[in-house]
């Protein structure tokens, strides 16, 4: 059967737009020859829309964009995910849905039975779940319609799904021939064949092929890659849609050969550069900003946001700034400059000593009789900011923060200074990865300088400041950082490793110290499984000692 795919990028509330991109696409696949067109979940009005479902209007306008949507089907179907209105008033309000379109109707509509509520999801917040999947006689075949995570199912219970509810087992019972899933689900450094295996399970355990289509694009800090595909009723993949970028094709269930699209399977490294540069562009561009600024320090951080942000939109689109102190290095303005000339942006050079020296000595008075230190160093971290912004505020551009996660994570940043701006496009990169990436984009050529990445990385705000003054070497920290942040090991866990105990105190200390300044940071990209933001809810003042 010939399937068509709307991998499409959709835009959270533009319904117009959505609908506009639903519409060209099933036209272009049915005349190519589609028997089916599907589109991922929620793409009448993107994914997550959050609290936007509780506009008085949203919901009954979703509805009357996908009437509009089922009212040009013909006879080639179109199954689209959109919100439904639940009419029962002592349940939640909506159903996260999936309408099968044909002959200019809504001929019936799947909902979803899984809500997921962890990470960076809170889809109970909203959404009844389904009592049973969706299934529908179509030519002679039993289709099954699931949505996202009804086939992230275990048949027993788990901490995902306590109750172990399985869509998946009611529809194998059930008898299906052919298993439609619509999902929205964002990447992260090992979902690709975490996620892979679920389809394949599903398709073996239905014994039949799998369809599954998922959405493309960056909405806010989540990033979906696509990859949509075949599985055939042995669980072996098929054919594939390729990853972090749009996909209007059709694909088809009794494909002989596996045929994975090129860019299906590839280096982690190359996934975390697309997704990034993805996520990047679509933040820009939906919301209205077509510059953006980046403060060049002639460090590795911003170096390689500069990088992405120039393959993202283009080098006519990307000002830097260098604001040299009397601290800075001449090798650090070097870096900056020649960096600059390869990636062919404008550079503009503004010190900050004369703001510096004012600031100080206005301070003066009130600082009398105290030492120097971090508070006097900060002075030229937030002058630079105060800069970015000024230049934002009178012509547009967008301001990208340079931070990582590494430093993000122990507060070895200034809030009001290079936490300053719009968005932070590494954050979620630990420092290891970002020298991995740097290198990655060095590859045909050297656009970062060679002794940018060999220099010992430093914030420059007192002389012959390093990094590793404060903070351990960075695979270390990384290390550490992972298994405390995102894996959830106690400091008795990290010991009981091998760890150095005062090491160990000393870094969850400052991680626990700095959620207030990570709860003041811009959104950034989530690459990770738990990035910094709404997927960790870390109360600010608390005194659990782990």
């Amino acid at each position: 059967m010939r399937i068509g795919f709307g991998q499409i990028n959709t835009i959270v509330g533009d319904l117009e737009g959505n609908r506009v991109k639903i519409l060209d696409a099933y036209r272009q696949l049915v005349d190519a020859g589609a028997e089916l067109v599907v589109f991922p979940e929620l793409a009448v009005c993107g994914y997550p829309p959050r609290d936007l479902l509780f506009k008085r209007r949203f919901v009954s306008d979703i509805e009357e964009s996908l009437m509009e949507i089922a009212a040009a089907t013909g006879p080639v179907p179109a199954v689209v995910g959109f919100v439904e209105t639940n009419p029962a008033r002592k349940e939640r309000p909506f159903f996260n849905s999936a309408a099968w379109c044909d002959h200019g109707e809504i001929r019936h509509c799947a909902r979803k039975s899984l809500l997921p509520t962890y990470d960076v999801f809170d889809e109970d917040r909203y959404f009844q779940p389904a009592r049973s999947p969706g299934f529908w006689q179509w030519r002679g075949l039993t289709v099954g319609l699931t949505i996202c995570e009804d086939i992230w199912a275990d048949p027993v219970p788990s901490r995902r799904h306590p109750d172990a509810y399985d869509p998946v087992g009611a529809l194998e019972t059930r008898g299906i021939d052919l298993l439609v899933n619509l999902s929205a689900s964002p990447w992260h450094r090992g979902k690709t064949a975490f996620r892979e295996s679920y389809i394949a399970e599903a398709a073996r355990r239905c014994s039949c092929p799998a369809i599954y289509c998922n959405a493309v694009g960056g909405n806010d800090e989540l990033i979906f890659d696509g990859r949509s595909l075949i599985a055939g009723a042995d669980g072996r993949i098929i054919q594939t849609c390729p990853a972090f970028r749009e996909s209007v094709t059709i694909l088809d269930t009794e494909a002989s050969a596996a045929a994975p699209d090129p860019t299906y399977q590839r280096l982690e490294i190359e996934d975390i550069h697309d997704a990034l540069v993805l996520g990047l562009r679509d933040y820009v561009t939906k919301s209205g900003f077509t510059k953006v600024l980046i403060g060049l320090s002639g460090g590795i951080d911003s170096s390689v946001t500069a990088c992405l942000a120039v393959t993202a939109l283009g080098q006519d689109n990307v000002l830097g700034i260098s604001n040299p102190s009397a601290i800075s290095s001449r090798h650090s303005r070097d870096d900056a400059a020649d960096l600059a000339e390869n990636l062919g942006i404008r550079l503009e050079v503004l010190p900050i000593s004369p703001v510096v020296d004012a600031a100080e000595q206005v301070l003066a008075p009130l600082f009398q009789g105290t030492a120097a230190g971090v508070a006097e160093e900060n002075i030229q971290a937030r002058t630079r900011g105060l800069l970015w912004m000024a230049i934002s505020n009178k012509f547009g551009h967008l301001v990208l923060t340079c931070g990582n996660k590494s430093e993000l994570a122990v507060g070895y940043c200034t809030l009001y200074g290079d936490m300053s701006g719009g968005l932070a496009v590494i954050s979620d990169l630990p420092k290891t990865k970002v020298y991995a990436l740097a290198e990655y984009l060095n590859r045909h050529e050297e656009l970062i300088p060679r002794s940018v990445i060999e220099k010992a990385p430093s914030a420059e705000l007192r002389p012959d400041q390093k990094d590793e003054d404060t903070l351990p070497p960075y695979p270390i920290l990384d290390d550490l950082l992972e298994k405390y942040v995102e894996e959830g090991f106690s400091s008795r866990d990290l010991i009981r490793l091998g760890y150095d105990e005062a090491l160990v105190h000393d870094i969850i200390r400052r991680v626990d110290l700095n959620e207030y300044k990570r709860k003041q940071a811009p959104p950034g990209l989530k690459i990770t499984p738990l990035a910094f933001g709404v997927g960790r809810r870390i109360p600010i003042v608390q005194k659990y000692v782990n």
